[in-house]
């Protein structure tokens, strides 16, 4: 009995020691090549910022005319910076987590009225094009979900910008677009969709 006792308790130590390891790798920055700020890319003049740890937040960006842009320096904060700095679109509900962007309700290629943009499934009738926002589902390791912005279309690939992707990640990577029954799909098993400019 005092054994089983013994067990329970390392286990729940383990779980404990695991869990404050997992938090402290999130919020900290382990890649000492970068400090948190640092600027890494851009795109059309819109910079994208080194965060550290994915699950690290700064302060809120609000712009001069009170719009709310987001945490410093999570991947909300960016794609909705290159919006409002490149569009000069502010979306009308300018809370929610990355995967909050997608509306599952709304049909392909029709208003995401909560963002003003154009929403398209993945795979979707329309393709890809450089400025859309994309929209990851969450995960395990990351509930919140991820957006990014399409930074490059060929006809078999697209690009994306991200900011915030992971300490060790790049800020660009690159995804496979298969076009097939007269739709385009992103080969990414997270991709819930995209979001475009109505004027573009």
């Amino acid at each position: 009995m005092r054994r089983k006792y013994k067990l329970i308790i390392l286990s729940l130590l383990l779980i404990a020691f695991a869990y404050t390891a997992y938090r402290f790798i999130r919020t900290v920055n382990p890649n000492n090549s970068y400090f948190v700020g640092q600027k890494l890319d851009s795109l059309n003049h819109v910079y994208v910022f080194y965060n550290g740890g994915v699950g690290h937040t700064g302060e809120r960006n609000i712009s001069d005319d009170g719009y709310n842009i987001g945490l410093t320096y999570q991947c909300v904060e960016f794609v909705k910076r290159y919006y409002y700095q490149h569009y000069h679109h502010k979306m009308p509900d300018s809370y929610g987590n990355a995967k909050d962007f997608f509306d599952a309700s709304i049909k392909d290629g029709a208003l995401n009225s909560k963002r003003n943009l154009l929403q398209f499934t993945n795979p979707a009738k329309t393709k890809p094009m450089i400025g859309d926002l994309l929209v990851f589902d969450g995960h395990a390791g990351n509930k919140y979900g991820h957006v990014a912005i399409v930074s490059k279309v060929s006809d078999d690939a697209i690009e994306i910008i991200q900011q915030n992707p992971g300490p060790f990640s790049p800020s660009r990577v690159s995804f496979d677009l298969v076009n097939k029954n007269n739709k385009y799909e992103i080969k990414h098993e997270r991709l819930l969709g995209w979001l475009r400019m109505k004027e573009l």
